[in-house]
């Protein structure tokens, strides 16, 4: 994908702010963690939703101690209350995707594992493992149990390279590296894989976005910032707005890859550490007019 072509999703999805479709109001369920530092976790989510013209429910996973310097503590929520939490919203709301984050102990794969087959909804599934300051946010068991549990039941899966490494065995070292892991991921059941490239050296970014079809290449030059705080979790959250909108997947996709490009080029520089994002940016692009 070309720079041009890069801002003018960028500009789409800033068209797309206020954006509801009549026969499908874009809700998504995200089952996840908090992060009281307001950069990733169901923070980061719930933002990205809405920019992207989704409404955002939650069932909140586990609550973290964290700001841009690190996480200093993880506070896991009872199993049966989070059930209870995606229920409630179930029963009640409905959804037209699920978007999964922060999940920790293989108990918790597999309630949600429960969840998403009684919401009969596209998941889109991230399967994070390690905050963005190091700490270990799914211990090894608990990836054994996203393996055969969350990849089979994810409409969408978006690893980056150390989690599709570690989903695989599968070492990522260049674009080959992420293909063979996609493909790899594929065979596990995943219907799609966007295989995230910003860990993989270069000044260029490519993410993969593969299903049985074939593959999109999705590349930008690097930006280099240390506020890229929750690109992952907004990255997927955006995702699945466009899921629960009903636009196609490489649309959808593309879209949010847009959002998150820019949101990582307006980051307001916030904290000492890894900052958050401009998840708003599309407000202020929208209030110029």
């Amino acid at each position: 994908m070309t720079q041009s072509a890069e801002h003018q999703l960028a500009q789409l999805a800033s068209d797309r702010v206020t954006s509801f479709s009549e026969k499908n109001k874009a809700r998504v369920l995200v089952i996840a963690g908090s992060d009281s530092g307001g950069g990733a976790g169901i923070q980061a989510d719930i933002k990205a939703i809405t920019m992207l013209g989704g409404f955002a429910a939650t069932a909140v996973t586990a609550i973290t101690v964290q700001n841009t310097l690190g996480v200093h503590g993880v506070y896991p929520v009872p199993l049966d209350v989070i059930a209870a939490q995606a229920r409630c919203v179930l029963e009640d709301i409905g959804t037209d995707a699920v978007k999964t984050g922060m999940l920790g102990t293989v108990e918790v794969v597999e309630i949600v594992a429960t969840l998403l087959d009684e919401a009969k909804a596209p998941a889109v599934v991230d399967p994070v493992m390690i905050a963005k300051g190091g700490h270990p946010l799914l211990p090894d068991l608990a990836v054994e149990a996203v393996k055969s549990l969350m990849v089979p039941r994810a409409a969408l899966l978006t690893p980056n390279a150390p989690e599709a490494e570690a989903l695989t065995g599968i070492e990522i070292i260049d674009l080959n590296g992420q293909r063979r892991a996609g493909e790899a991921l594929l065979k596990m059941g995943a219907k799609a894989v966007l295989m995230k490239g910003g860990h993989v050296a270069g000044d260029t970014v490519i993410d993969l976005l593969m299903t049985s079809d074939g593959e999109t290449v999705l590349e930008t030059e690097r930006i280099h910032s240390m506020h890229t705080h929750g690109t992952g979790c907004t990255l997927a959250s955006a995702c699945s707005a466009g899921i629960a909108k009903g636009l196609p997947l490489s649309v959808a996709v593309a879209e949010a890859w847009a959002y998150v490009a820019e949101a990582i080029r307006r980051a307001p520089g916030l904290g000492g550490g890894h900052g958050p994002l401009d998840h708003a940016w599309p407000v202020r692009e929208f209030t110029r007019r």
